[in-house]
């Protein structure tokens, strides 16, 4: 039986943010690195960022990962900003806004670690609501709202001319199976959510059906790793180092999805439903992260993983009219070579492999 901890949280200032060290059977090198991660629990989409912990490619870039869920993108950005981690997640819709005011700091984005794109909509498997245009006037739930698919679905419903501030409510319904569930007893009319999300919420046996996704949905939303500039000198070997751990995790998970379930699991069996036997437990994780894997290579033809395509972040900043100006302090590229110095075919190999 799987038994379930309660997670570790995120309280107050982030500078007393309550860690959740990850469990690796390897043997730890001295240095720690934080990584502040804006969510309020792990979960199955973060699965790239934390097995390479447990499979020991942290150590073999000589540091251990301490993981902090922080709550939300904001909090991972303050963390970063004050050196309270040494790497935070980043998102566009957090970070544009604030680089359009001329307010932005001193971190820089350095590996995506996620690509566009991976929200849906959803809606009761008897609803007649049949595509995007048709959510006007409706209650749209999301997770919270300092949860990305409220700000990249509000995105798409201006693509469509639609004003997302007027034309719907919106309501926060909580993560997971709570998401569905309100969904499920009507509480909101659609649910606007993310592909593990959805995962979580299909793996409960809530049925539900995703509106199609509008054509040309602009290619926004992606996911990041971010440190301070200075880093790059300083510490550029651990941001190296960490960038090709999550590089590999990520080569693992899509040469083998149940190796790469195990592998978080044996790190965090409390994200396992309660009561579930091993094998259910897998399951649980597989269905969460089928669509997420997708997602890892870069779209665009001959791109490195880990890249950063910039006209990611010109395209959302144009959808919300902002004027964001040169990006050069604040994305990077240079560190994407060092980062794919490793062997694929190796490392496909061990997820193979993998007892």
């Amino acid at each position: 039986m799987i038994t379930r901890r309660q997670w570790l949280q995120a309280s107050g200032a982030i500078a007393t943010a309550l860690a959740l060290p990850a469990r690796s059977a390897f043997a730890q090198p001295a240095r720690t690195v934080k990584v502040a991660i804006g969510q309020k629990t792990i979960a199955p989409n973060l699965v790239n960022l934390l097995i390479g912990e447990g499979l020991g490619y942290n150590a073999a870039e000589g540091f251990k990962a301490q993981f902090m869920t922080v709550g939300g993108v904001s909090n991972a950005q303050v963390a970063v900003d004050r050196g309270d981690s040494d790497i935070s997640t980043g998102v566009p819709s957090f970070a544009l806004p604030i680089l359009a005011k001329g307010d932005w700091g001193k971190a820089i984005h350095f590996y995506q670690y996620t690509y566009p794109y991976k929200w849906d909509v959803a809606v009761k498997p008897d609803s007649t609501l049949a595509s995007y245009e048709e959510l006007k006037g409706k209650n749209i739930g999301v997770p919270d709202f300092a949860e990305t698919a409220f700000p990249v679905t509000k995105n798409v419903l201006r693509s469509l001319g639609l004003d997302p501030d007027r034309d719907v409510k919106w309501t926060a319904v909580g993560t997971g199976v709570a998401a569905g569930v309100a969904l499920q007893r009507g509480a909101v009319d659609a649910l606007a959510y993310y592909d593990t999300g959805f995962g979580q919420i299909e793996g409960a046996g809530i049925p539900f059906k995703l509106l199609p996704l509008p054509k040309n949905v602009p290619m926004v939303g992606g996911q990041f790793l971010m440190a301070l500039r200075e880093r790059l000198a300083k510490d550029r070997d651990l941001l190296v180092g960490y960038g090709r751990s999550v590089a590999k995790a990520s080569v693992f998970l899509a040469a083998s999805p149940r190796a790469g379930a195990r592998a978080f699991l044996k790190m965090y069996p409390e994200a396992a439903p309660r009561g579930s036997s091993e094998e259910d437990a897998i399951k649980s994780v597989l269905v969460a992260t089928a669509r997420r894997i997708k997602l890892y290579e870069p779209p665009y033809q001959g791109a490195k993983i880990g890249s950063i395509n910039p006209e990611e972040f010109r395209i959302e900043a144009q959808m919300n009219n902002m004027q964001i100006g040169p990006l050069d302090a604040f994305l990077t590229n240079e560190l994407i070579d060092e980062i794919n110095n490793f062997d694929r075919e190796e490392i496909k190999r061990q997820a193979l492999a993998y007892a």
